[in-house]
């Protein structure tokens, strides 16, 4: 192999970039790792509410992952993260509920570091890389990945070229479309056919008191709707730019925060497109847009009492008297009817009169119903073995590759890319020629 600048180079800080130099720097500490990030600290999951699943198959995407698969690598995500376990209660009340209506609750384990204490969790992970060698560069985007004869590379701000012996791809959520385009340039197979669209509710924990006995309860409903992402005690929504929108999520601060007696999650309905329209991605970002010409440049919002009655909310409805509380993200007053496609908002209608069913109160008329909220990070390359390798030295993982839907499945992703340049888990640096 031609000499390089650096054995192993890895394109994002986030879990899976993060997984892969854990597992690198343990396994093979002679090994020199430059992780490159365009963010000044690694961001996603891990900054934004930190919010971790140890159960499978929360986080993994299972036409990558089996049981055995997930329960062998949680461990030694569990050993990094360090994570504080949340305690459940009466979860066979509520699992009694569900079942009747055909409605099915997960019992996940589940910890929450809170987006106040992230960063001291962040910073702790890449202080331990430091010290095992890892070189970090931030704020500096890779522009484009490559491998040609002389081996894989990357190019950093559409000028530099670094190179190095192995690459990982590990962007995350928002990498997705920079991403598919490496797949293009490099001629790699993949499928985009798949996006969650859905909403944000937030409502008072009056009126959705599971999460005291259960932080983030995970419900499955028919016609593929889920709830994700919940966030009660100090909890917010959020806005995300992206692409020249914004979509909506949630995010809350550690339980070392005062409460504000609000709870928020998300309702996502999962999409398989079929020919003709085969991009999750671009269907993602003409509904996102259209939500958000609709709202004069911002996503909407409208009261479960107005939808009810068919009508749009407006500034008048959000007053203090039966809609006692503001909302945490003032975004447009109006009506979802006009956003969200028909089927989409329907089956999403059908879930929350079951979820209401089981924990009465979440159909309150106050509640308030954001949208869009909308998941497009679901590019599938055609990996060329079970290490997420997609061509002679490049390896994609994460969220933005498809191989997980959150920090843990991501950080295990990592892991597997990692015992693959190892080859099983041994020392291999005479297949290394730089460094």
């Amino acid at each position: 192999m031609p000499h390089s600048d650096r054995d192993i180079i890895i394109v994002g800080t986030g879990p899976a970039g993060l997984g892969a130099a854990f597992h690198l720097t343990e396994q093979a500490p002679s090994l020199s790792v430059l992780m490159i990030d365009r963010e000044k600290i690694c961001s996603g999951g891990l900054l934004n509410d930190c919010k971790q699943n140890y159960t499978y198959p929360i986080g993994f995407v299972v036409e990558n992952w089996t049981k055995e698969e997930a329960e062998r690598l949680l461990p030694e995500v569990e050993r990094h993260l360090k994570p504080v376990f949340k305690e459940k209660k009466n979860l066979e009340i509520y699992r009694r509920r569900a079942e009747r209506i055909g409605v099915t609750l997960l019992d996940v384990r589940q910890a929450h570091v809170g987006t106040d204490r992230s960063r001291t969790l962040i910073r702790r992970l890449l202080a331990e890389l430091e010290r095992r060698g890892v070189r970090f560069m931030m704020e500096t985007e890779v522009t484009d990945v490559f491998e040609d004869a002389r081996g894989p590379g990357v190019v950093i701000s559409g000028a530099e070229t670094v190179r190095a012996g192995k690459v990982i791809v590990a962007p995350g959520r928002k990498g997705f479309g920079f991403l598919q385009r490496v797949m293009e340039r490099m001629g790699i197979d993949y499928i985009d056919n798949v996006v969650d669209v859905g909403i944000r509710i937030e409502t008072t924990v009056d009126n959705y008191p599971i999460v005291k006995d259960y932080y983030d309860p995970k419900f499955i409903f028919p016609d593929g709707v889920r709830t994700f992402c919940t966030n009660s005690g100090h909890a917010r929504v959020v806005l995300e730019r992206y692409q020249g929108f914004s979509l909506v999520n949630g995010d809350a601060l550690s339980e070392d925060r005062a409460g504000k007696n609000l709870v928020n999650f998300a309702l996502l309905k999962t999409i398989g497109l079929k020919d003709p329209v085969r991009s999750g991605q671009q269907m993602g970002v003409f509904l996102g847009r259209l939500a958000n010409e609709i709202g004069g440049g911002r996503p909407l919002m409208q009261r479960v009492g107005d939808f009810r009655m068919g009508k749009r909310s407006n500034a008048e409805t959000f007053n203090e008297d039966l809609y006692s509380f503001p909302p945490s993200c003032p975004v447009t007053a109006g009506d979802l009817g006009l956003a969200v496609p028909a089927r989409i908002m329907r089956h999403i209608w059908a879930a929350m009169k079951k979820l209401d069913t089981i924990i009465p109160g979440i159909l309150h008329p106050s509640t308030i119903m954001y949208y869009p909220e909308i998941k497009m990070y679901a590019n599938k390359p055609s990996f060329l073995d079970r290490h997420f390798r997609v061509s002679g030295n490049v390896y994609m993982v994460g969220d933005g590759a498809g191989t997980s839907r959150g920090i843990t499945g991501a950080w295990a992703s990592g892991i597997r890319a990692a015992e693959g340049i190892l080859g099983g888990g041994q020392e291999c640096e005479s297949l290394f020629s730089g460094g």
